[in-house]
């Protein structure tokens, strides 16, 4: 699963157009998910480590940028789980606008929160149990989306579609869909786990980039056919399409599936995050404190706990601010992960690799071009986004040098150093 699946979409075709959107639903994976999924199929089979890229950029290039990368992941991490629990509030008030008045719809997210908290301080094994259930209820709708619209073709030219607010140009459209093809890491901690990784693994993410393509440019080719105008998309639009498509049946399933991608895929998440501040704890670089485990499950409950507060506090930023911070953000932890993969092939040339990106040393830089190059675009948009009264960008600088202020105070509170960065702590949970 990646990101929010086709929930959550609606505004790239708002933003291109129908033609365009499509073009670059096909062409952003080609740039961005397969060299991330490329890059972190061979850190992680080389160094399975507890607390992931961090401890791949700590060990290439020592404490300082380990902290960063660990700092920049952690405050990205901030704004992209805020997305989700938006996501859920923008499906829901489609079939119950009761809950966008006043600040229902933020007590709404803020209780997703709060439950998906405690289900992974209960453990990993409901967090697994509940997000397979979740996953299996998503495409349906969408399936059936994409088989009424020929029935369709034109009827929804002159539709009358509900009055939208999006200001999403090009730009927002193209770092949404950006968004909504991470995750990719999530899959390539795998490839040690498969049989012939060096030639098995890259036909296996090709296919599955396939997949997740055509489940995001079929929807949106059908309803161009029924020439539904692009400016009626926004996010949660999904709703209203399919109550003009397949009446109001699809509508609530439209819904349904809404609000259960956005509280799977913040349930599934919580568990991923939580495991940075637990390895840094483990590593002296947080406070212990970080590090404690609940007792039963073996969760890091004061991580969560700590995480989730920090959540709440970003859930009326609103999905386009959210996802352009987001991207701005990930993109430099991004860019010291592609860093380090260099780093450490020509370092290390004899560091066991199950899984290599292909090229020898100028396939691994190569690699890192594009997604580099579609990152500008998250610093163009940010200068045009508003967060406390100054743009995205100056308040995502602000966040990247606060991690430099917390590298020096960390490090004069602990003068001894910190664990190596080899060691490889046991995993939690």
């Amino acid at each position: 699963m990646v990101s929010g699946g086709t929930y959550g979409t609606e505004e790239i075709v708002h933003g291109a157009g129908y033609g365009r959107a499509i073009l670059i639903l096909l062409l952003t994976p080609l740039l961005w998910s397969l060299p991330t999924a490329f890059m972190i199929g061979e850190l992680s089979s080389a160094l399975p480590y507890e607390g992931g890229y961090y401890a791949w950029v700590r060990r290439a290039m020592g404490n300082f940028w380990g902290f960063q990368e660990a700092w920049l992941s952690l405050v990205a991490s901030i704004f992209d789980m805020a997305i989700y629990p938006t996501l859920f509030v923008a499906y829901l008030t489609r079939m119950f606008p009761w809950f966008s008045v006043d600040n229902r719809g933020w007590w709404v997210a803020l209780g997703v929160v709060i439950a998906c908290a405690l289900l992974n301080i209960a453990g990993v094994k409901v967090v697994s149990l509940t997000s397979l259930w979740l996953f299996l209820a998503l495409s349906a709708p969408f399936v059936a989306i994409v088989l009424l619209a020929p029935f369709k073709l034109g009827a929804l030219a002159n539709a009358v579609t509900k009055p939208t607010t999006s200001s999403v140009d090009i730009l927002g459209g193209l770092l949404i869909c950006m968004w909504n093809y991470m995750g990719w890491d999530n899959a390539s901690t795998i490839a040690t786990e498969v049989e012939r990784p060096q030639r098995t693994y890259p036909r296996a993410m090709l296919v599955a980039v396939c997949i997740v393509a055509l489940s995001y440019v079929l929807p949106f080719a059908a309803m161009w056919m029924t020439g539904l105008t692009p400016a009626a998309w926004e996010t949660g639009s999904w709703a209203d399409v399919a109550g003009l498509l397949g009446g109001p049946l699809l509508r609530i399933g439209v819904v349904l599936g809404g609000v259960i991608s956005a509280f799977g895929m913040f349930n599934a998440l919580v568990m991923s995050y939580s495991r940075l501040p637990l390895a840094m704890a483990q590593d002296g670089m947080l406070p212990g404190i970080f590090g404690k485990l609940q007792k039963k499950s073996r969760a890091p409950w004061v991580a969560i706990i700590a995480l989730a507060a920090c959540w709440a506090m970003c859930l009326g930023l609103g999905f386009a601010r959210l996802v352009t911070l987001d991207i701005l953000l990930y993109g430099f932890s991004l860019m010291l992960e592609f860093v380090a993969l260099a780093v450490l092939r020509f370092r290390e040339p004899d560091l066991a690799r199950p899984f290599r990106v292909p090229g020898g040393l100028f396939g691994v830089v190569a690699i890192g071009i594009p997604p580099m190059l579609l990152l500008a675009f998250s610093v163009i948009r940010s200068e045009h986004e508003q967060v406390l009264g100054m743009s995205s960008f100056a308040f995502g600088m602000i966040l990247i040098a606060a991690g430099v202020v917390a590298y020096a105070v960390n490090h004069l509170l602990k003068p001894h150093g910190w664990a190596p960065a080899e060691r490889k702590p046991e995993p939690a949970a």
